[in-house]
């Protein structure tokens, strides 16, 4: 599929390999209250993958399941989750493709409740210096998806990385900067509706 590997970045989440080492309860604990008390999150992202592709865009959370990927010119795609099913509009196509959440992985990032339990999701890789700590993540659902990789800088604790390999192979990294959470978001940047243009700019939302 044309900018598969766009969407491939949008299921999963990023970083660098490091070398195993273990991890603590209380990073474990550090790691899954984060991601449980994000309500919502806005940030810019810069994706590379190892194909050579590059992109950039903004990126809009709200829990639970709620998700809006834009792409900046010239990459065409725009993808928007409402909580109920996830749209992938590849505008250059003209397509607009339906997926439904359990055939992806972004319950990792979107739900409210994430338990690092080592049952269903458990840890593979973990490394923490003072500057960061990088934890992979398996678990069960993720089909042929690899394992999930988060970065996340120490002060203050913030994830600023996601990375996965897609099934072609293809491993595709994302980087977020100017990250707020907690902010106000506007219910409509989570509905689609298709138009000639979708503008980056949102700034009257709040």
């Amino acid at each position: 599929m044309k900018n598969f590997a766009i969407f491939a970045v949008f299921v999963a989440l990023a970083g660098f390999a490091f070398q195993a080492k273990a991890q603590t309860a209380a990073d474990v604990k550090q790691i899954e209250d984060y991601l449980n008390n994000i309500k919502t999150l806005e940030a810019d992202f810069v994706q590379i993958a190892s194909n050579g592709g590059t992109a950039e865009g903004k990126l809009y959370i709200a829990k639970p399941n709620k998700i809006r990927m834009e792409y900046a010119d010239p990459t065409s795609v725009l993808i928007v989750g409402d909580g109920d099913y996830i749209i992938y509009n590849d505008k250059d196509l003209d397509q607009v493709t339906h997926i439904d959440y359990d055939d992806i992985p972004a319950s990792l990032i979107l739900a409210n409740d994430i338990k690092i339990d080592g049952k269903k999701l458990k840890i593979t890789d973990f490394y923490k210096d003072p500057g960061q700590t990088s934890v992979t993540l398996d678990y069960k659902e993720k089909g042929d998806i690899g394992p999930i990789t988060l970065i996340f800088s120490t002060d203050p604790f913030e994830l600023k990385q996601w990375k996965i390999v897609d099934p072609q192979s293809v491993e595709v990294a994302v980087s977020l900067y100017d990250t707020q959470k907690d902010i106000s978001l506007d219910d409509s940047l989570f509905k689609f509706k298709k138009q000639k243009s979708n503008p980056l700019n949102y700034k009257n939302r709040r």
